[in-house]
This record gives structure tokens, C-alpha cells and sequence, in this order.
């Protein structure tokens, strides 16, 4: 991953390259401009638009989730009957990202509206595992799965490429805003501090197991190429950073090797150079209008 190439890029073109990898959506209905003052689910003082803000943390965030996520069979069944991801993995992380952007920061109308088509969506996805275990997507167990996954990745990605310590009481904070997301998709006992999301991968952890279509996903997975210019580099900068937001004891399910350990720290050393040039270069997002939209002004961590 060539340090020199990364960091000569100018501002326009790191925006051009995170636009390219996630661009705007023309079709979209969501004005984060208007209405005016309103804050949506969280609004500009809560620990979430802090933590959401970050784009490399939210990218290597959501990368270390999907890893995660492959290790619950009933969830992983879900994704793997009813989803497009073997020809649009790109497609799935880029409706992921829409829709956590979209209920952090979008009035609370339309952060509303997206809970709703998504609840809707989950009420027909339901199947039965390669075991004959029946799984439903709008399980309340398994809509709880999904969340710590990603809240905990994100606020692992947070802490690691943000260069922003989270105190303690932030970081519970933070789990018990992001719940509401969760418990209004239909979840339910949802982790809400560090403590009870240890104590929930925990418990969980017997349930949890790697097999071949977790191996054929994480395949997918590292060989997605995303519509950017040095893609190869960028995908595996952000993968091997995700992978090293990983908790132990993912990664040695996950068959991690110290080849791989190593590569993944070195990957999120250089994040952790580069991320403020990727944050930089979005002083126009979503996340700049919607602290616009409140009267507020964004400190340089929550562009």
C-alpha cells in the first residue's frame, strides 16, 4: 500500500474517490438541509453523530461487521437466500451506509420513513438454514445480532482511525442511543453500554460458528472491487483495517493467521495516517449539512 500515492492526492480527488465509491444517490428523497432545526433520531449533541461522522471509521466499521455478521448461521441464511450480494457486494455495503447515514443524520420524518421500508423488507425474507433451523429476518434475536455487530464495529472504527478517545460514559452513551434504531426495527433486549455488549458476545458466542458459506462470503468479500481509482490498494487498505477492529476471539474463528494479524495492524496504522484526508475531503456531506440544518456548526471530526 504505497504511503506516496495516498497522501499526494489532493482533497478533490479523495472526495472524487469517496464519491465514486458511494455516490450520491440522485433518486433521493431525504433533504438533510430541511426542515430546519430539526435533529432527527439523535441531533447534534449526541455521542452517535459524533462517532458516525468519521468516514474511514464507518467504512472499516462496516467491513469489520459484515466479517462478524458471517458467523451467525441463521443471520448469515438471510443474506445468503434472499440477497444479491454474490453479484453486488459493493451494492450491499453501499445500501448499508445509505440507510445508518440516512437514520443518524436525516430529519425524523424520513429517518422514520426508512425504519418503516426496511421493517417492511424484513417481513418477507424468511427461509430455513442448510440444518432445517427456520430463520426470519424480522426476528428480534437476529435484528439484535445485526445491530451489535455494527455498533460495535463502528465504534471500534471510531476509536482506532478518529484519533478521538471516547470516555467511558460516551461509550455507553453511544450504545444506548444507537439502540433506538434497533428496538424500532423490531429488536429486542438490546445491549446498551459496553459492559452489556460484552456480556452479549458472550452469550451468543455458542451459537456462532465458521462454515463453508461464511468462507464463501468472506471470499466475496475480499475480492469486491470497488469503482475507485487504485481499487485493489483501497479495498485492501479497508479491509485489512476492518479486520483489525475484530475482537479476538472473531478472528481466531475466523481463521485468522499472524501473517494476516500483522497485515491488518499495519493497515490500520496507515488508516489511522490517511483519515483525516478522507474527512477533509467531505466538508459538503451529510454530515456538514445536517449540523447546518440545526444552526450548528461541525468541529473537524464531525464533517
Amino acid at each position: 500500500m504505497p504511503l506516496d500515492l495516498l497522501t499526494s492526492l489532493p482533497r478533490a480527488r479523495i472526495r472524487r474517490w469517496v464519491l465514486s465509491a458511494f455516490p450520491r444517490d440522485p433518486a433521493a428523497t431525504v433533504d438533510y438541509d430541511r426542515p430546519r432545526g430539526d435533529p432527527g433520531l439523535f441531533g447534534p449533541d449526541s455521542v452517535t453523530w459524533r462517532v458516525h461522522g468519521s468516514f474511514p471509521g464507518m467504512l472499516a466499521g462496516g467491513l469489520c461487521s459484515l466479517m462478524l455478521q458471517t458467523l451467525h448461521p441463521r443471520a448469515l441464511a438471510g443474506v445468503w437466500d434472499h440477497s444479491n450480494f454474490r453479484d453486488d457486494m459493493v451494492g450491499r455495503l453501499r445500501r448499508t451506509t445509505r440507510f445508518v447515514g440516512g437514520t443518524t443524520y436525516a430529519p425524523r420524518a424520513d429517518a422514520e420513513a426508512m425504519i418503516a421500508r426496511v421493517r417492511a423488507i424484513h417481513a418477507n425474507v424468511r427461509g430455513v438454514t442448510v440444518d432445517g433451523v427456520p430463520y426470519a429476518a424480522d426476528e428480534p434475536e437476529l435484528l439484535t445480532w445485526v445491530h451489535v455487530t455494527e455498533a460495535y464495529s463502528f465504534l471500534q472504527g471510531f476509536q482506532r482511525y478518529a484519533r478521538a478517545d471516547l470516555r467511558a460514559d460516551e461509550i455507553d452513551r453511544y450504545y444506548d442511543e444507537v439502540r433506538r434504531v434497533a428496538e424500532a426495527l423490531g429488536a429486542d433486549r438490546v445491549p446498551a453500554s459496553a459492559a452489556e455488549v460484552g456480556e452479549y458476545f458472550r452469550c451468543v458466542r455458542p451459537e456462532l460458528r465458521f462454515d463453508e458459506r461464511s468462507r464463501i462470503v468472506l471470499e466475496l468479500l475480499r475480492g469486491m472491487r470497488l469503482p475507485v481509482p487504485a481499487a485493489v490498494l483501497s479495498r485492501e487498505l479497508f479491509l485489512n483495517a476492518g479486520n483489525a477492529l475484530l475482537p479476538g476471539w472473531a478472528a481466531a474463528m475466523l481463521g485468522e493467521t499472524p501473517f494476516q494479524h500483522a497485515r491488518a495492524q499495519a493497515a490500520a496504522r496507515l488508516l489511522r495516517t490517511l483519515a483525516p484526508l478522507f474527512d477533509r475531503a467531505l466538508a459538503d456531506g451529510i454530515v456538514a449539512r445536517s449540523w447546518h440544518r440545526v444552526g450548528r456548526t461541525p468541529n473537524r471530526q464531525q464533517r
